[in-house]
Formats: C-alpha cells, sequence, structure tokens
C-alpha cells in the first residue's frame, strides 16, 4: 500500500469516526445555512479539524497546519467529501486561509508567524482585507488611506469599501499610504490591524442576492502596531500583489456550494427539469449543445488548473497564471448560474413562497451574487490586463504609477 493509500484510508476513518451526523448536507457561503440547533456540531467538529491540522493541511504543524504535501492535502480533501462532510475553517476564517495566512507564512517574521496563523488554522480567528477605497478600486496604487508614524505604532484615517465580512472580524490586513511623497506604488505598506477597537466602524452593503458580506469601512485614528508591518515599509505593493495571487488562486474553482452533500449534476436537473427524449436524451437539443459546452469548459478548467499548480510546485515568484484561471472560473461559474436559472423556467426566479423549493431558491440569489464574480478580486478587464501584459508581452497600456 502506498503512503497516499494508507493516508486515504486513515482519513476515511477518522472522519466516519469524528463528524457530527446532523451536518450532514450542510451548506456555507454567502448564503449558507444558518441552524443553531446545529452550533454546538459546528463548533465539535472545528475543534477537532483545528486539533488535526486540517483547517489548514498543508501549513507548517509549529502553525496549526498538519504538513501536509498537496497530494496528500489533496486525499484528505476528497475523503471528507465523499463521507459528506467538510472543512468549513477556511470559510469561517475570512480572508484568513486563502489569502492572510499564506502571505503571513512568505513575508511575516517568526513573531508575527507564530501570533497569527495558530488562530487562523484554527478557526478561531476571522480576516478581512482593507483594500479597495471609493476612489481606488481598479486603480488601487492611487488609495489614499493614510497612516502616521506615531513612535511604535501608526495612526490610520481613511476609508475602504467592499470589505468582504469587515462586519465580523476580528483582524484587518490593510494597505495604506505611508509616504506620501513617493510615486504611488512606492510609498504603501501593508500593515495588520485589530478590528475591535474605537477607530474603526463598519457599515454593511446590501446586495441585489439579499445578503450582505461586504461592507464599508472608516478608519479614524484607528492604530496599528509597527510589529504589525508586514513586510518592509513602504513596499506593501509587493505584499499586495502576492496576496491578490492568493486570492485569485482561491477563486479559480466554479462557484458552488460548501457543504458535504453531493449535489446532483447540472445535466440529471435539466432532465427533471426539461423532460427526455424518447433515447433519454435532454429533450431540448440548443440547451443539450450548451450544457455539453459549458461541462467540457469546466472540465478543461478543472485539468488546467490543476496542471499549473503542478508546474508551479515549490516556486513562489508572483505568476498571471492565476489571472487567467480566475477568469476562466468566472466564465464557467456565471454560465453555470444562467443555465440553471434557465432550465428551471419560472420556478428558477422566485424569491419566496411555498411554491419554490430550497434549490430554487437558492438558485435565483446564487444566479443575482454571481454576477460580483467578474468584479471582485480583480475585475475581469484588470485580469486581462495582466494576462496581455505579463504572458502575451503586450505593451503597457494601463495608468501607470
Amino acid at each position: 500500500m502506498s503512503d497516499l493509500d494508507a493516508l486515504r484510508a486513515e482519513a476515511a476513518a477518522w472522519v466516519s469516526d469524528n463528524f457530527p451526523p446532523s451536518l450532514q448536507g450542510m451548506k456555507f457561503g454567502f448564503e449558507g445555512e444558518s441552524d443553531p440547533a446545529k452550533e454546538a456540531d459546528l463548533e465539535v467538529w472545528r475543534q477537532r479539524l483545528a486539533e488535526k491540522g486540517w483547517g489548514a493541511p498543508t501549513w507548517p504543524k509549529e502553525y496549526g497546519g498538519a504538513g501536509l504535501s498537496d497530494p496528500e492535502a489533496k486525499v484528505v480533501g476528497q475523503e471528507i467529501g465523499k463521507a459528506g462532510a467538510f472543512n468549513h475553517i477556511p470559510m469561517i476564517t475570512g480572508m484568513g486561509i486563502t489569502m492572510v495566512g499564506p502571505t503571513v507564512l512568505e513575508y511575516g517574521t517568526d513573531d508575527q508567524k507564530a501570533r497569527h496563523l495558530p488562530g487562523i488554522a484554527s478557526g478561531e480567528i476571522r480576516w478581512c482585507l482593507g483594500l479597495s477605497e471609493p476612489n481606488a478600486g481598479s486603480d488601487l496604487a492611487s488609495l489614499s488611506t493614510k497612516a502616521e508614524d506615531n513612535g511604535d505604532t501608526f495612526v490610520i484615517n481613511g476609508q475602504k469599501i467592499w470589505t468582504s465580512g469587515a462586519d465580523i472580524s476580528q483582524w484587518c490586513g490593510a494597505l495604506v499610504r505611508t509616504d506620501g511623497n513617493a510615486a504611488k506604488r512606492d510609498g504603501i505598506s501593508f500593515v495588520m490591524l485589530p478590528m475591535d477597537q474605537d477607530g474603526v466602524s463598519t457599515k454593511p452593503i446590501q446586495l441585489i442576492a439579499g445578503a450582505s458580506p461586504f461592507c464599508e469601512t472608516f478608519f479614524d485614528d484607528a492604530v496599528a502596531e509597527k510589529s504589525d508591518l508586514l513586510g518592509d515599509l513602504n513596499d506593501g505593493w509587493s505584499v499586495v500583489k502576492r496576496l491578490l495571487q492568493h486570492e485569485r488562486q482561491s477563486q479559480t474553482q466554479a462557484r458552488g456550494s460548501s457543504g458535504g452533500a453531493k449535489a446532483p449534476g447540472l445535466e440529471d436537473i435539466a432532465k427533471a427539469y426539461v423532460g427526455t427524449d424518447d433515447d433519454g436524451r435532454l429533450a431540448d437539443p440548443d440547451l443539450r449543445v450548451r450544457l455539453a459546452n459549458h461541462l467540457m469548459d469546466a472540465q478543461a478548467h478543472g485539468l488546467t488548473a490543476a496542471r499549473i499548480v503542478a508546474e508551479a510546485k515549490g516556486q513562489v515568484k508572483v505568476s498571471a497564471a492565476a489571472s487567467i484561471l480566475k477568469n476562466s472560473a468566472t466564465n464557467v461559474a456565471q454560465t453555470k448560474s444562467e443555465l440553471l436559472v434557465e432550465l428551471m423556467g419560472s420556478q428558477g426566479l422566485g424569491w419566496e413562497g411555498d411554491q419554490f423549493t430550497s434549490e430554487e431558491l437558492a438558485s435565483v440569489r446564487e444566479w443575482l451574487s454571481g454576477k460580483a464574480i467578474s468584479i471582485y478580486g480583480g475585475s475581469f478587464e484588470i485580469q486581462k490586463n495582466i494576462i496581455s501584459k505579463n504572458i502575451l508581452g503586450l505593451p503597457e497600456t494601463t495608468q501607470k504609477g
């Protein structure tokens, strides 16, 4: 038996013994379930995952991970999914597992790693990111939030927007201007600060899909310790480029439920709503072709993502490949949502009422919230600029600074 086979057997047995049955089929995400009756079991499952190090399985053991290789972590994830279970720690840490943690691992001091990473890996600390501003979205380098030197601390004043989960996060990683006389990208630093302080306030932004995962965030003499400066002073642009690469990598999978229950395939849903012909094929030939094209695109995206990850193994250089995958994932996810609403017909457009199933109500919210995928994490157009310049070698046409 190979090492991976042994790990697979071990993981399957452990999940079977430790996953609370009451959590079978529970979903997570912006529109995830909220069931107070399950909170105790969720907390038990979080603690068990954290003790095993599987909240962030590839992180070093000294920082709360399990020290697994990527193939080993994949095996663990597969066995968790097969059992109808899930790893919800990446979701409940906000930007912690997918973005902040990996960046701290690369740029952080030993003290910063020891103080911040274990709380993320265990799912106890949630992080948000203060990047975009009302007047600095796609042109992030034009940000105006300032951090002034105050001895052992920075005093921060300004406003951020589209700050995911700011109202429920304990910590924030913020991009701030620390040298107003330098060129746009040369006077920026990345600081980490606690959200539970008088100088920080948040205001949720209501979205068309009904959920409010995004916030406005206001800094009014907020304080960040200088010991929580990530990377070098005035070199925050290098830090945030790497952080955004991690973000795009985390967004390369087609958007869907984080729950453990295996959902029916899109083709099965289509047959249930549209019907089949005498040969058992989807009755609508045009829809059949478009559905087949989507399934091929999704498969091609998954294989491409796996290939790029394999090729990049052991490299820390920032790669533009994440921009390709981000746009590909956007196309796959949005096409899936469009198809799902279309094949459900009028049942796919319900907002409330007993005449709609929970799956039908979820589909319209997924369709609406999915419109944001081509904007957040760097807009579709920005990714095209990165691809054209860094992969195709085309001349720079965007604003320089």
